[in-house]
């Protein structure tokens, strides 16, 4: 597993300027109902908290250490109905099954080889409750071309300061992520970081979750119902089992 450290230590800067608040009031409206909860490539938990206090009870999961330690000091402060566990994503195996199984921003992208998204889909179908749910978001095929490419871009803030470059090439993005982390000691530790991403097409994507058991799949455009185009940088996907 990935410990992710340097993510880890610079991801709130790197997602400065994200609605936390919009992005879990939109999620809510699909899980209308629902009582539990797997957040699944939960990160710094920034989504699980907030699912967990509209009232969800939730397990955070994630394959990283670092994430999971930030995740869970988190939750802890905010004494949310919530705990967190590492685990590869691919390879599910929650206490009992949840109502909702919840990947947002970019695990699946994480999933870069050929069986990989279809094993995170069958992992979710036997970890969701009959007629449960399965929620995720992908960064889109248009949004690694137009957008991320191989370009570069860079932030500081008052503890930390990064420098992400990017390679797209044959439906893979290359990401090498530098942070320079702040001491205590006012001294600043260099942190260096390789990701891999890959582009999926909504008839990849949809023909996976058909071969899990899925059934009643959706596509919309991120933060919105309407249905998804092939020009959007996010999709939002929502599957139930069966």
């Amino acid at each position: 597993m990935h410990s992710y450290e340097a993510l880890a230590l610079g991801y709130d800067l790197l997602m400065d300027g994200v609605d936390y608040d919009e992005w879990a009031a939109y999620l809510l409206t699909f899980m209308q109902g629902a009582k539990t909860c797997a957040d699944v490539a939960c990160g710094t938990g920034a989504i699980t908290l907030r699912l967990a206090k509209a009232g969800l009870e939730l397990t955070g999961v994630d394959a990283s250490e670092a994430m999971l330690a930030i995740a869970s000091e988190r939750i802890a402060k905010e004494r949310a109905n919530a705990q967190c566990v590492r685990q590869d994503m691919r390879e599910l195996s929650l206490h009992r099954p949840a109502n909702v199984v919840n990947c947002a921003n970019d695990g699946v992208n994480y999933l870069t080889g050929d069986s990989d998204a279809g094993r995170f889909f069958q992992s979710a179908y036997r970890a969701l409750t009959p007629g449960g749910l399965l929620l995720f978001d992908v960064s889109t095929p248009y949004k690694f071309e137009h957008v991320l490419g191989s370009n570069t871009f860079a932030g500081d803030g008052e503890d930390c300061a990064y420098i992400w470059q990017n390679e797209f090439e044959n439906g893979l993005c290359e990401m090498w992520l530098t942070l320079f982390y702040r001491q205590a000691d006012g001294r600043y530790e260099r942190l260096d970081e390789e990701h891999l991403q890959r582009a999926y097409s909504m008839d990849e994507l949809e023909h996976e979750l058909i071969e899990a058991g899925f059934l009643d799949i959706g596509f919309y455009a991120f933060l919105k119902r309407s249905k998804a185009s092939e020009r959007d940088e996010r999709w939002q996907i929502a599957a139930r089992r069966g």
